[in-house]
């Protein structure tokens, strides 16, 4: 069964050519963030099919996105839908439970209070030139380009020379990929609308081409200057989870258990087999922060978990136990006081009786007989 992940990177913000799997870059004088990336990769053990939709803010016009990726890529454009599924798939399940003593807001304290808590292609020879445009083409917006790179400096000349300005420090980033013979895509963003800022949620691209392994390039990320957010969904036969931490905290597993036997694109982009519930695969959902990215060692692999415990988030609503509308507690106090005072009221009667002056009856004079 293949593997599928997600991830979702919150807060990316200057410099805008850092962000999570790939690097954005824009013009001198303009401005531009990713406020949120959401990206959704499948791997069946020969490839992956990464679908991936960025939210930009900003006053650039134009801007460009760099991924690069193991082997050969085929661009076309993704189904927003699936993003939705999987939200909706890993959210968390609301529970009530009751409590037996009052708390900050019940009586005798004062306002209404609750607690929420959670449980728990293949790659260019050595003999390709330092830069080669394998195809470029136009999908609604964007402007794709499929490149191959054998040297950092070349591609970052192709890329001023086509329109994408991209920052010396990125040549460092980009040597890793360029040693491994990876190939790049880059993309050119633009309005929708052809004019005015680049603003708002872009349609989602999806990627696919070949590779070994699930992994899912990071490396990049190292360029960022403020805190990063990792949100991970993984989807295979059995729970997932990332070979190591890569720089960042311990991920913390958000959910981990079948894919939902429903229709929907999550369903069609997971592969779900609905013949048998045994075929369904298995989603986990992960988080994960880097509070300094440039401790950010490479990019992220994923191997199979040491079990498939199932873990689900859950929002707690508390209730003060009641009796017919009464607190359990009021009754249970009341109840003991009572049977308190019965006790040493019936303690006190008892000593009463025992501490009593008992008076002997007068003795009996028999008179002596007569004669």
């Amino acid at each position: 069964m293949g593997a599928l992940l997600t991830l979702q990177l919150l807060s990316i913000v200057s410099p805008a050519y850092a962000c999570g799997c790939g690097a954005m870059v824009h013009g001198t004088g303009t401005q531009l963030s990713v406020r949120q990336e959401t990206s959704a990769v499948r791997w069946d053990g020969r490839g992956e099919e990464i679908v991936m939709s960025l939210t930009v803010d900003g006053n650039a016009p134009k801007a460009a996105w760099i991924m690069p990726v193991p082997h050969r890529a085929t661009v076309t454009l993704g189904d927003r839908a699936l993003f939705s599924d999987l939200e909706r798939a890993t959210a968390p399940v609301h529970r009530d439970r009751d409590y037996f003593w009052p708390r900050d807001g019940d009586w005798p304290f004062t306002r209404d209070h609750h607690t929420a808590g959670d449980s728990a292609g293949a790659a260019p020879g050595a003999a390709a030139p330092p830069v080669g445009v394998v195809d470029r083409q136009r999908l609604g917006p964007f402007d794709v380009a499929r490149l191959t790179a054998t040297d950092p400096e070349a591609l970052r000349s192709w890329l001023e020379t086509n329109g994408f300005r991209l920052p010396p420090a990125l040549s460092t980033e980009l040597r890793p990929y360029v040693d491994q013979k990876w190939e790049y895509v880059a993309v050119r963003l633009a309005p929708a609308s052809g004019d005015g800022p680049l603003t708002g949620t872009l349609d989602p691209l999806k990627l696919t081409f070949a590779s070994e392994r699930p992994v899912y390039p990071m490396r990049l990320s190292r360029l960022a200057r403020t805190a990063q957010s990792l949100k991970l969904y993984v989807v295979s036969a059995h729970r997932m989870e990332p070979d190591s931490t890569i720089g960042g905290t311990p991920p913390k597993v958000l959910y981990a258990g079948k894919v939902p036997l429903e229709g929907g694109e999550l369903a069609r982009f997971a592969g779900v087999s609905y013949a048998a519930e045994g075929d369904t695969p298995y989603l986990t959902a992960l988080s994960q922060s880097f509070w300094q990215p440039s401790a950010i060692t490479g990019d992220h692999e994923l191997r199979r978990a040491a079990d498939d415990t199932p873990v689900r988030r859950v929002i707690w609503t508390d209730h003060l136990m009641r009796v017919a509308g009464v607190p359990a507690w009021l009754l249970t106090v009341t109840t003991g006081l009572a049977a308190v005072a019965t006790t040493a009221l019936l303690l006190v009667r008892a000593g009463l009786r025992r501490r009593r002056v008992v008076v002997p009856p007068p003795p009996v004079v028999v008179p002596p007989p007569l004669g």
